[in-house]
């Protein structure tokens, strides 16, 4: 299995791929990226998500910041969202983040963070790229270790000042909530704890291995449908290693699939701002997310953009254009009024706030949503070059068509659409369709895997 190297950061198999040569030097063209030591200003804050490897690269990971000069401070375990939050609030130079994220057990990986907390877009990260390759990487003074166990705390604190607690507090919620052991396993707790929900917990421990694949997909999360059906639940929430994604199981025990977190959050948010200025009622999501979005949006006269796929495209756009929210159908909410990262935290706090406002339960929320069949398949492959060709053969059977080209090919159609790429985190072209009929869609899929039999 090859090293993935991309917009996302690094990942790999640890030791096989992700090497300790690896990390450092990454560590190294991180520190020469930043720039010349100066005091305060090369500030570099470092988490973790609880994998086994990630206390053995984070100290790999320091030293290669410390041999550049770099004041490097250690959060420990925290949620990528709260890194990134703490990157803001400490006026740091850029966080890394040791965490393979979705990806199951051996895997791990690295994640880069700018000044304002927002992960490198494309250009940045091919500028990190190229001085990694090249091995030419500054010599400095070595710079200082401090460690600040903060960032959960502070991370909660910016989330309940922008959400009213007090009418989740007289719901007393009863919340079922698995963390898969990952870096939510403390700060998920406190949050609900702070929001006055009863928790009916598991798998909140960082210092197990994880008990099942970390990914928050409906085939990962039975254990959790279950303590939601035994103990009478309101809701149930699971989260991936680090936190940044959030899928929800209703109170009828049943997975409703991580789309559905980001279109019961933009509901929510844009129903506080239905009477605002249409052109400031901004949501951004991404090319491959539902199409309930779209007609949320335009229920409340609001405008949608959707970017090329990788939550800093996303992050930007919300950034730049004062955004309401966003985020990514894969569970990922962005809430700017808090971060410019997917925080599977704040999200929680909005599909509850949501609940305790309208004074209904989550599956009535969700049956007020438009309904669509969404189909997603992955394909293994080899090379990026062997991803662009099969999109190259995708764009010749729909010449024609109308086509989106800025990421992969998307083709859109008079009841649905499908969108093929190449993956940034595993060597795989993704393939996602949607539309209004099941049968519709696994035509359509069938027919983009057809030059694959």
């Amino acid at each position: 299995m090859s090293l993935k190297i991309s917009i996302s950061g690094v990942r790999g198999l640890v030791p096989e791929t992700l090497t300790p040569e690896v990390c450092l030097d990454f560590a190294k063209a991180f520190g020469t990226y930043l720039g010349p030591a100066d005091s305060d200003s090369k500030k570099v804050l470092v988490g973790t998500d609880p994998r086994p490897s990630s206390e053995f690269i984070k100290g790999i990971v320091f030293s290669g910041l410390l041999s550049c000069g770099c004041k490097v401070i250690d959060l420990g375990i925290c949620p990528t969202p709260s890194l990134g939050i703490m990157v803001r609030e400490m006026k740091a130079a850029g966080g890394m983040m040791i965490t393979a994220s979705h990806n199951p057990l051996p895997w791990n990986g690295i994640k880069f963070l700018r000044e304002d907390g927002i992960f490198l877009n494309e250009s940045q990260a091919q500028n990190l790229i190229h001085i990694y390759q090249s091995k030419n990487f500054k010599k400095a003074q070595a710079g200082k270790l401090v460690s600040n166990p903060s960032g959960i705390q502070i991370h909660i604190q910016n989330i309940l000042k922008v959400i009213d607690a007090r009418p989740l507090r007289r719901r007393s919620f009863k919340v079922a909530l698995d963390c898969c052991n990952g870096a939510g396993s403390e700060a998920v707790p406190r949050l609900l704890e702070k929001l006055g929900c009863r928790l009916e917990a598991i798998n909140c421990n960082s210092s197990l291995p994880f008990p099942h694949l970390p990914e928050p997909l409906p085939e990962n999360l039975g254990e959790l449908c279950s303590r939601v059906k035994d103990k009478s639940a309101d809701i149930g929430f699971a989260f991936d290693s680090d936190a940044d994604r959030l899928a929800i199981v209703s109170e009828q025990g049943k997975p409703i699939g991580e789309e559905m977190s980001l279109a019961l959050a933009v509901k929510f948010i844009l129903n506080k701002h239905r009477r605002g200025n249409p052109k400031k009622k901004i949501v951004i999501t991404n090319l491959s997310t539902t199409q309930v979005i779209d007609d949320i949006v335009r229920e409340y006269g609001g405008n949608l953009i959707r970017t090329k796929i990788g939550e800093v495209h996303v992050a930007e756009e919300i950034k730049k254009l004062k955004g309401l929210i966003g985020g990514e159908g894969n569970g990922g909410v962005i809430y700017p009024r808090v971060g410019f990262n997917r925080d599977g935290l704040t999200a929680a706090a909005l599909i509850l706030s949501a609940m305790a406002s309208t004074g209904k339960k989550i599956s009535e929320l969700l049956s007020e949503l438009p309904s669509y069949y969404m189909l997603k398949k992955k394909i293994a492959c080899k090379s990026r070059d062997e991803a662009e060709d099969f999109i190259e053969k995708i764009k010749e059977d729909f010449e024609g068509r109308d086509l989106i080209l800025t990421d992969g090919v998307k083709v859109l159609l008079p009841s649905g659409w499908v969108h093929v790429r190449a993956s940034n985190t595993e060597p795989v072209i993704r393939v996602i369709a949607e539309g209004q009929q099941k049968e519709e869609v696994e035509n359509l899929v069938q027919q983009i895997l057809k030059p694959l039999d």
